[in-house]
């Protein structure tokens, strides 16, 4: 491992950005190998067997951070800098990993040939809050398409959580609202691979629950708690209500707190089988538990996830019920 960390350019900054530590926070599977200055293995971005895809590790590199995927079929997911892909792995917007980066690492430092300039604030009136997207974005979206129906999502649940199709990029577009009902954020995710965006301008992911205006709309008091969106709809289908925080790395106090100022007196966690999942539980139990009862739930370890557990026949509805009150050896 490099001791020194390259820099990056971030918002047109450079930054000194340990890459290879950064992604040595993933599961890497046996598929994939660290050489000197590289990590290298089939493309996780799309779905793929073959070695395709690089990222550069090496800080001496003027390519440090940059990635290539030499199998892709769209030309904006065929390479990239190192902060779309951390926005990929931490599943958020490109701007909320820019702004981790920074505050993780700082950023470098003003230049001594620049002039510091003097940024106003920027006045937002009341009728126009920050982080919020217009209804009517969604119009264009009033389609369906078979991508969720064959990861086993039921059409009711579908139209319950107001999923859409974006003809034109080919995308399932999922939309994030707030407790009120209120479009903050909307993610399109790829029929074809792996990759997903959100819509510009709404509100970072880390600030909203996925599903948490379900609860309030129907005053539910008992919910389980998943990583993925896909997760959730997967328990809704199978009868059991879910929220869900989009991703082992999305868990925030602004997210526990919307939480726990909800309808809900009971959670159950289903977590996903890997560290991150495990890393996900232990925060969630011990953030939720001194407001509501807070259960744990494991799929079974053969599965990855739930939605991996619903397509093969895993009566998910049931984990709730085989879930347990006291603290788990999270192993």
């Amino acid at each position: 491992m490099y001791s020194t960390p390259g820099t990056i350019k971030i918002r047109g900054r450079p930054v000194p950005v340990d890459v290879r530590a950064e992604l040595e926070r993933y599961q890497w599977g046996t598929q994939y190998r660290w050489t000197a200055g590289k990590l290298s293995g089939p493309s996780i971005l799309r779905y793929d067997a073959h070695p395709s895809w690089f990222v550069n590790t090496d800080p001496d590199s003027p390519y440090y951070g940059c990635w290539t995927d030499s199998g892709a079929v769209d030309d904006e997911w065929r390479s990239g800098g190192f902060v779309k892909l951390l926005a990929f792995l931490r599943n958020e917007a490109y701007e909320e990993s820019a702004d981790y980066l920074i505050a993780m690492y700082g950023d470098g430092g003003d230049s001594p040939d620049e002039v510091p300039t003097l940024k106003l604030p920027v006045l937002v009136t009341e009728h126009k809050r920050p982080g919020l997207i217009a209804e009517s974005v969604l119009e264009p979206y009033r389609y369906r398409h078979p991508y969720l129906e064959k990861r086993g999502i039921s059409e009711a649940v579908q139209r319950l959580y107001d999923v859409g199709y974006d003809r034109t990029r080919r995308a399932v577009t999922i939309p994030w609202r707030l407790p009120d009902g209120r479009l903050a954020a909307l993610k399109y995710r790829s029929t074809y691979s792996r990759v997903f965006w959100y819509e510009r301008n709404g509100r970072p992911i880390r600030e909203i629950v996925y599903g948490i205006d379900v609860i309030y709309k129907r005053r539910l008091k008992r919910a389980a708690i998943v990583e993925g969106e896909i997760d959730a709809l997967s328990l809704g289908t199978a009868g059991v209500p879910a929220i869900a925080t989009g991703g082992a790395n999305n868990w925030t106090a602004i997210k526990r707190d919307m939480i726990v100022r909800s309808p809900l007196e009971e959670i159950v966690i289903v977590r996903d089988n890997d560290a991150a999942g495990r890393a996900w539980t232990r925060r969630v139990f011990a953030e939720l538990s001194p407001y509501m009862a807070v259960r744990i739930a494991l799929v079974p370890r053969r599965y990855k996830d739930v939605n991996d557990a619903w397509l093969a026949g895993v009566n998910v509805g049931a984990l709730r019920d085989r879930a347990i009150t006291r603290k788990l050896r999270i192993a």
